[in-house]
């Protein structure tokens, strides 16, 4: 370690911040069919041959639904007094309407019960991507109805648990699931409609705005209604006026389409003017936006790299980069005059680059989009190639920097003016990784896929000690 490094003031975290982990159903829970759950869009997008790596999927998954306990003792042998999870919407009501399976929620009041009796603040997350396989086949998010039937669905959960959960999440990364999963096609269900994904990101808005309300009917007025985003950073190569143009398309279309209606009530006119050619908007009804812009009680903010872009010398075919896989498909409807340019700087093993700066940022522009509303940090991490040593132990001193340099972004945001609340690390252990099955390693924890036995890794021993000292400790080495 370095001698500046030695004698660097300790960065500190106030008292009340919240350390966490965050996970997903879908990638943790396996026991697909066990105790009434049905398929998810995502159940059928790994069954799809091609769609994932290897043709892996999320049935075993980490075994989490049966390994809870052990899993939940594990966070709090480390010190995290926070954990976010979301809930498997097709094992609470398989067909996505009707009433609840309670064999489905009993899992999840197990679940709550466990954390809570070790001292761990339980954070819901709604909706992770696994929409219920029987609406997709009603036509998924690019329909109305869809929202609808979140509203209820919410309505079931926030009665169930709203009485001992404070911290809710109405959707995880809706931008994911309307254009990764409408537009690109890398994500389920793997359509590839750029109009589609216009219609699936109002629906998703709605959503929000409709589950939001329902939450309320049926919670204490102590709970706070959050939504997760996975706002872009987005810089331009240059100050010329073409490429300048270029990276208000892209923010419109990362962050807007979303924050626009959520925070202000309204979609940016530069977006409805740079999508006119692929949809006229017709399905934003009267009191739409004003459902969607529910007050918030907080926001959670994602964050992994930032985007780079230029205006592109000619129209733009083929692959577009999206973080998520390759595709022939672009995620950006309207957008074939952006080109997407690599970020320079250190990457991960999913080829993101590391800049912290992207967080401060990030975090820094919410404070001015939305003053005085709470924000947490609901997932950042890193996946790299993690191995065992001949000791059984894991030593991953890339994660720990990474983890270091992230933190005290969100440190100085914090000394900055901005209202950071928590930080929830991506993620908790190792576990199914989408569309690229078990390859990238994501987690602090590290999961032997054949016998599924978890083992600290030394990244998870830096950060536990962070939230019980409320003090980054010193890097490795």
């Amino acid at each position: 370690m370095s001698e500046s490094a030695q004698s660097a003031p300790p960065v500190t975290f106030p008292p009340a911040f919240l350390w966490g982990a965050a996970t997903s159903a879908y990638q943790i829970e396996g026991a697909v069919r066990e105790d009434g759950r049905t398929p998810s869009i995502w159940d059928t997008f790994s069954h799809t041959p091609g769609r994932t790596a290897d043709g892996e999927t999320g049935d075993i998954a980490v075994d989490h639904y049966h390994r809870y306990r052990d899993d939940v003792a594990l966070m709090a042998e480390l010190g995290l007094n926070a954990y976010r999870f979301s809930i498997s919407w097709s094992r609470v009501q398989p067909t996505g309407r009707g009433p609840a399976v309670q064999r489905g929620l009993d899992f999840y009041r197990r679940l709550v019960d466990e954390l809570l009796a070790h001292g761990i603040r339980p954070a819901i997350t709604l909706y992770h991507w696994d929409l219920p396989q029987e609406l997709e086949d009603a036509g998924g998010w690019p329909e109305r109805d869809t929202a609808y039937r979140f509203a209820e669905y919410a309505r079931i959960v926030g009665e169930a648990l709203g009485d001992r959960v404070e911290q809710w999440i109405t959707l995880n990364e809706p931008w994911c699931s309307a254009f990764l999963g409408y537009g690109s096609g890398v994500h389920a269900p793997g359509r590839t409609d750029a109009a589609a994904s216009l219609r699936a990101a109002h629906h998703l808005n709605l959503a929000h705005g409709l589950g939001a309300s329902a939450l309320r009917s049926v919670m204490p007025t102590r709970n706070a209604v959050a939504v997760s985003l996975n706002s872009s950073v987005v810089r331009t190569v240059s100050q010329d006026p073409a490429d300048l143009a270029a990276g208000q398309k892209i923010d419109d279309l990362a962050n807007g389409v979303f924050h626009g209606p959520m925070l202000h009530g309204a979609y940016p006119e530069t977006l409805l003017a740079a999508t006119s050619s692929v949809t006229d908007w017709s399905y934003v009804r009267d009191g739409d936006l004003e459902t969607i812009h529910q007050p918030l009680d907080a926001l959670g903010l994602n964050y992994y790299t930032p985007t780079l872009v230029s205006a592109a010398e000619e129209q733009v075919s083929g692959p577009r980069p999206d973080g998520h896989g390759a595709s022939a498909h672009s995620p950006w409807p309207g957008a074939d005059d952006v080109a997407f340019h690599q970020t320079p700087g250190e990457r991960t093993e999913m080829g993101w680059t590391i800049d912290p700066t992207g967080l401060h940022e990030l975090i820094m522009r919410y404070t001015r989009e939305a003053p005085g509303l709470p924000l947490y940090v609901t997932e950042n991490g890193a996946a790299y190639d993690d191995k065992p040593d001949p000791d059984g132990r894991v030593h991953d001193p890339e994660r720990i920097a990474y983890l270091h340099g992230h933190l005290s972004a969100v440190r100085r945001a914090i000394t900055d003016g901005a209202d950071v609340r928590g930080y929830f690390l991506w993620s908790l252990m190792d576990n199914f990784e989408w569309a690229y099955g078990y390859e990238k390693r994501f987690g602090a924890v590290y999961v032997d896929y054949t016998t599924l036995e978890r083992t600290p890794k030394s990244s998870a021993h830096w950060y536990g000690r962070a939230a019980r000292t409320g003090e980054l400790p010193p890097l490795e080495g």
